[in-house]
C-alpha cells in the first residue's frame, strides 16, 4: 500500500493498480480501464478541490464567496447581477444567497443596492476589491493548473480536452440534474 499524500500518519491509500486489483477480486465483471479512468478522475478532482481550497483560505475568502465572485465576473460588465438571478446560478436557496450577500458587503467583496430603474429590484455588484481578489485567485489557480499538466504536450492538453469535454455532454444529458450539490441527495 502506498501512503497518500500529505503529513506522515495520514490515513493510507491503495495505490490506483492496487485499487482497481482488489475490485476485481470482489467484482470480477468490473472493467479495469473504465475503473481506473473513473478512479483517477475522482481521486484528481478531490486533490484539486483541497489545492483550490488552500488558495482560497490564503487569499482570505471561502468558496461560497468564490462562487459568487465567478458568478459575477462571468456575466461581465459591469459585473450585476440580482440576488434571485446569483441563487439560481449558484443552485441555492434566496435566504442562504441572501446570508452569503451580507458577508460579502461586509467584507467590501460587493455592493447590494436598490436598482435606480426599478426600486424594487436588488442589485448586487463586484466592487473594485472584489475583482481583484477574483484576479488574485485565478493567477493563483491558473499557477497551479499549469504545473498540474506541466508533463502534457499541447496536443496532449487539447486531446484530453476534447476527451473530458466528451465525457461531461454525456453526463450532462443523461443526468440533466446532476450539476445540483451532493447535499441535494440527502
Amino acid at each position: 500500500m502506498t501512503a497518500a499524500a500529505g503529513s506522515p500518519g495520514a490515513p493510507q491509500e491503495l495505490d490506483l493498480d492496487e485499487q482497481i486489483a482488489a475490485y476485481q477480486r470482489e467484482f470480477p465483471e468490473v472493467d479495469p480501464q473504465v475503473e481506473k479512468v473513473v478512479t483517477a478522475l475522482g481521486r484528481l478532482n478531490r486533490r484539486m478541490n483541497v489545492a483550490y481550497g488552500r488558495q482560497l483560505v490564503d487569499l482570505g475568502i471561502s468558496n461560497s464567496e468564490w462562487e459568487v465572485l465567478k458568478a459575477l465576473v462571468v456575466v461581465g460588465r459591469p459585473y450585476r447581477l440580482g440576488p434571485g438571478d446569483l441563487a439560481k446560478r449558484l443552485g441555492l436557496t434566496p435566504a442562504a444567497m441572501t446570508h452569503r450577500i451580507d458577508r460579502m458587503v461586509a467584507e467590501g467583496l460587493v455592493t447590494r443596492d436598490r436598482d435606480e430603474a426599478n426600486r424594487v429590484r436588488v442589485i448586487v455588484e463586484l466592487t473594485d476589491e472584489g475583482r481583484e481578489k477574483w484576479l488574485q485567485t485565478m493567477r493563483l489557480a491558473a499557477a497551479f493548473e499549469d504545473e498540474l499538466l506541466q508533463d502534457l504536450t499541447p496536443v496532449e492538453r487539447a486531446a484530453l480536452g476534447e476527451i473530458l469535454t466528451r465525457l461531461l455532454r454525456r453526463v450532462e444529458s443523461s443526468q440533466p440534474d446532476a450539476g445540483g450539490r451532493l447535499e441535494d441527495l440527502d
